[in-house]
C-alpha cells in the first residue's frame, strides 16, 4: 500500500492468550468512536519507531510490558483518503496482567466473536485479517 506522507500513523496490538482469545478495549464515550471495541494502541509520535510507540502505548493503556521480539506485524488498514493508517501487530507473550487504564472496559474475545462487536471502521479489516491468521496457525 502506498502511504500518504502526511498520514497519521497508528499502531495496535492483538494480544492473544493461551486459549486464543483476543484482548480488545472499549473506547470511552467522550472520544471519537466512543463505545466501540478496538485493538489497543495509539499514535506513533515524531521520532518514534512503530515498535517503541506500541510498547509505550500498551504500557500506558494496559499496564503491561511488551518485548519487541514478541511482536509481529500482521496487517494494515487505511481510511479512504489515506490520512490515517493503522498497523496491527500480534503478541502471544507479555509481562504483567492487562488492566483497563485508559478505556471504558477491556475484554477477552474468541476470534469468531469479533464480527458481532461494534468496532471502528478500520478495526474491521484488521479483525478479519487476525481471524484468518489464527485459522491458519
Amino acid at each position: 500500500m502506498k502511504r500518504n506522507p502526511t498520514a497519521i500513523e497508528v499502531v495496535a496490538v492483538a494480544l492473544i492468550d493461551g486459549a486464543e482469545r483476543i484482548l480488545l478495549q472499549k473506547r470511552r464515550a467522550d472520544r471519537q468512536h466512543g463505545g466501540l471495541w478496538e485493538f489497543p494502541g495509539g499514535k506513533v509520535e515524531a521520532g518514534e519507531s512503530a515498535l517503541s510507540a506500541l510498547i509505550r502505548e500498551i504500557d500506558e493503556e494496559l499496564g503491561i510490558v511488551l518485548a519487541p521480539d514478541h511482536l509481529s506485524r500482521l496487517a494494515e488498514a487505511a481510511d479512504l483518503g489515506g490520512g490515517l493508517v493503522i498497523s496491527l501487530y500480534t503478541c502471544l507473550a507479555w509481562q504483567g496482567e492487562p488492566r483497563c487504564l485508559d478505556a471504558a472496559a477491556i475484554g477477552w474475545f474468541a476470534p469468531h466473536e469479533l464480527h458481532a462487536l461494534a468496532m471502528p471502521p478500520l478495526d474491521r479489516p484488521l479483525a478479519a485479517a487476525l481471524e484468518k491468521w489464527l485459522q491458519g496457525r
